[in-house]
């Protein structure tokens, strides 16, 4: 394992580029950081609680924004500023643009991950917030670039978190963190009920996923730390990791082998070699 970047403020949401450097959100320090070899560069302070990124087809970054949360007690933060929207940054000067924050005139929650098909749509989830006792709407959300529309796939999630396509674009996968289940839907422009896929045994959570190439999903694994992965039929399997809350996994590298993961309580991005080669996402910047 190869440690890229140490003293990040929760990181989340890696994104690897093309020039061989990744970007993370700091959920507790509220800033979008690009990571390189031993050296850290700060892309924006985008305020609020950037959670999910992703390169669009246009080539900006696109953050999934949960408004801000507390991350020593898991809660989120209240009040305007605090509201929950789908952000663009431009990395040529790290310019912050608000582009979503409501479907069908109901606010967004806390938008949480973020991916992008090959026609360019944009899909996120929202993994509502959690405060004072109450547990706030959860969701799957898809919409076009460009467009001021966007679709809500189903609004009665407990709680979606990661999200994901497969190889073939026809399905998406979300992880829902409190069930620790996977579900996938048709990739379609329609209200939909999710179909099961897996739930991963003991006392833990999910949070993001990233799918490789052999279209198996690979899923931050909460509490006891780690990596399950799930197959398309659903079976899983596990891989261990020394933090409790491995948050993320992304691929990349020449042969797409190469996998950063986020460690959360120690706020470290590392690199790890694994076993089967990631899918490459449609857009790169």
């Amino acid at each position: 394992m190869e440690i890229i970047a140490e003293g990040l403020g929760f990181p989340e949401g890696p994104v690897v580029m093309a020039d061989g450097s990744v970007i993370v959100v700091e959920i507790a320090a509220c800033r979008v950081t690009r990571c390189w070899d031993g050296r850290k560069e700060t892309v924006c302070e985008i305020g609020g609680g950037p959670n999910g990124a992703a390169i669009g087809p246009d080539g900006a970054l696109w953050i999934c924004n949960n408004g801000g949360m507390n991350p020593d007690r898991m809660v989120s933060l209240l009040g305007p500023a605090a509201a929950g929207r789908i952000e663009r940054v431009d990395l040529s000067n790290g310019k912050v643009e608000r582009v979503y924050d409501s479907c069908d005139g109901i606010p967004l929650e806390g938008p949480n991950d973020l991916i992008f098909d090959a026609l360019g749509r944009l899909w996120f989830t929202d993994l509502g917030k959690s405060h004072s006792r109450i547990r706030t709407a959860s969701g799957l959300f898809c919409c076009e670039l460009g467009g001021t529309e966007i679709t809500a796939i189903d609004r009665h999630p407990i709680s979606y978190n990661g999200i994901g396509l497969s190889p073939d674009g026809g399905t998406v996968y979300v992880a829902d963190t409190h069930q620790a289940r996977l579900y996938r839907y048709h990739c379609k422009l329609e209200a939909q009920r999710p179909a099961w896929v897996a739930t991963a045994p003991g006392h833990v959570s999910f949070d993001s996923l990233a799918v490789t190439e052999a279209g198996n999903i690979c899923v931050g694994t909460l509490r006891i730390g780690g990596i399950t992965t799930i197959t398309p039929d659903g079976a899983t399997s596990f891989r261990a990791f020394e933090d409790r809350f491995v948050t993320n996994i992304a691929f990349g590298g020449a042969d797409m082998q190469d996998a950063w993961l986020t460690f959360s309580t120690r706020g470290l991005l590392v690199k790890v070699r694994w076993d089967e080669p990631g899918l490459k996402l449609n857009f790169n910047a």
